[in-house]
């Protein structure tokens, strides 16, 4: 099953990094993101990437132009255009993907099992299957009684509601939804697959990590090292 890669935005919350390159080749120990993602894709068997370039697209093409995997993968770098949002950038790549395909962002990390994602999106028999995660924790939690604070505890991600995990399982027909490059893929689509009941969520309550910020890069950089997102 091909998979499809979004590695086109800007990444402005992280313009430490992306002043000089595109988020997805921000290296998180050692190597860059994008390559962790695709490595999780073909421990599962999936070797076959489609990659949506757009901002400095030219540094993704010249890294896979001599980065080696350790299976055969084939690789399809398609400039997908400089401001052209995640649903617009799908829609360009339409002529490439007449079967059921997987696809993710260039920016976010997950141990989460390919092979039942896929199983379930088979089961449920709909165009479109999301991956719900639960964010992160950021904040202790308190809870005040006339001024004094009762309880303090850290906040874990059982204090959140689910959040689109960005590992998507998509039959073709899903793209007629897209209207044109500014759509939004997380708006109008998923809006009307939504009304028409042809969206459903497979729940994954392991590591998911996204890196939108400094921040992010550093709790997944500890991660890593710590082997978490390998539990």
């Amino acid at each position: 099953m091909k998979v499809v890669i979004l590695a086109g935005g800007l990444g402005t919350r992280i313009s430490e990094y992306t002043k000089t390159i595109p988020k997805p080749m921000i290296k998180v120990c050692g190597k860059p993101l994008i390559h962790r993602i695709m490595n999780h894709y073909i421990n599962f068997g999936h070797t076959e990437f489609i990659i949506a370039l757009g901002y400095k697209g030219n540094l993704i093409k010249k890294y896979f132009s001599r980065v080696k995997f350790k299976k055969n993968v084939k690789i399809n770098l398609i400039d997908t255009g400089l401001k052209t949002m995640t649903g617009g950038r799908l829609k360009r790549l339409k002529k490439h993907l007449n079967e059921t395909f997987m696809m993710t962002y260039g920016d976010g990390l997950s141990n989460i099992n390919i092979s039942k994602l896929i199983k379930f999106h088979e089961n449920k028999k709909k165009i479109f299957t999301l991956t719900a995660v639960r964010p992160p924790a950021r904040f202790g939690v308190i809870k005040i009684k006339n001024s004094m604070v009762k309880v303090f505890r850290e906040k874990n991600s059982l204090d959140h509601g689910w959040i689109n995990g960005g590992f998507f399982v998509i039959e073709p027909e899903f793209i007629k939804y897209i209207k044109n490059d500014q759509t939004f893929l997380e708006r109008e689509p998923f809006n009307k697959a939504t009304k028409k009941k042809q969206l459903v969520a497979f729940k994954h309550s392991g590591f998911w990590q996204c890196m939108d910020t400094i921040r992010d890069k550093e709790i997944l950089e500890e991660k890593i090292k710590s082997k978490e997102h390998l539990e």
